[in-house]
């Protein structure tokens, strides 16, 4: 009898051990909750932050520029469905959203009667033009993004057979972000008046971006953006 007790006595004091590990747990589990949920809100007021502050960025440029009001907005927009159709992690398409919103940052640089000039550039002054993602870039490089966002303006003006500007890079050396981008880009650009001609139609935008396909521009991205057009009515 005494070898009962004994062991059912032991057998209490290991349950009360495990009770009060599970206690110990279940405690731990709430303040990781917590301090998870107030990670989750602190990213979220982030977030807000970065795209206030993106959207005053958009504000300035288009003060320089009247003919580009809503044109990095309109750019983000179709960019983030281009993203998001392709099925990219969350980061990317944050990131895409974002560097498209403020994708023209270093046009500040640019005299005014350039940017806004009715007729054709001549080579000096598309010189200072070609190197306005590299303005943008030294802005945006100060700047602690949760993405690439500098690297992302610096290349969206680069095409996939070497001749975009300001390092004509080629291929898988321009991240998806800026393939992105630089459709999006075109798209947008030649369906709005522009101080040098009118607007061109939607499909007369997406015919150049085909014809063009695999040449200055990524194959995948071109076809889910007709996608959108065509089969999911995507409008600006």
């Amino acid at each position: 009898m005494k070898d009962e007790e004994k062991t059912k006595n032991q057998l209490v004091k290991e349950m009360q051990k495990m009770r009060k590990k599970v206690a110990d747990l279940e405690e731990v589990k709430l303040e990781h909750n917590q301090v998870d949920k107030e990670l989750k809100q602190n990213y979220k007021k982030l977030q807000k932050i970065i795209e206030a502050t993106a959207n005053i960025i958009t504000k300035v440029v288009e003060t320089r520029d009247p003919y580009s009001i809503g044109h990095q907005q309109r750019v983000s927009k179709l960019a983030t469905a281009i993203a998001q159709e392709m099925k990219l992690p969350q980061d990317k398409i944050n990131g895409t959203r974002i560097s498209s919103l403020i994708h023209d940052i270093g046009k500040v640089n640019l005299p005014t009667e350039i940017i806004s000039k009715p007729g054709k550039l001549i080579e000096v002054e598309f010189n200072l033009i070609k190197n306005y993602p590299k303005v943008g870039y030294d802005i945006l490089k100060k700047v602690d993004f949760p993405w690439p966002i500098a690297e992302i303006v610096l290349q969206h003006q680069e095409k996939i057979d070497g001749s975009g500007y300001p390092r004509g890079l080629k291929g898988d050396e321009i991240c998806i972000e800026a393939k992105i981008l630089g459709v999006a880009n075109v798209v947008e650009a030649m369906s709005s008046y522009k101080s040098y001609r009118p607007a061109l139609s939607v499909d007369e935008a997406l015919v150049e971006i085909v014809e063009n396909k695999n040449i200055l521009f990524d194959p995948e991205v071109v076809d889910i953006c007709i996608k959108l057009f065509k089969e999911k009515d995507f409008k600006f």
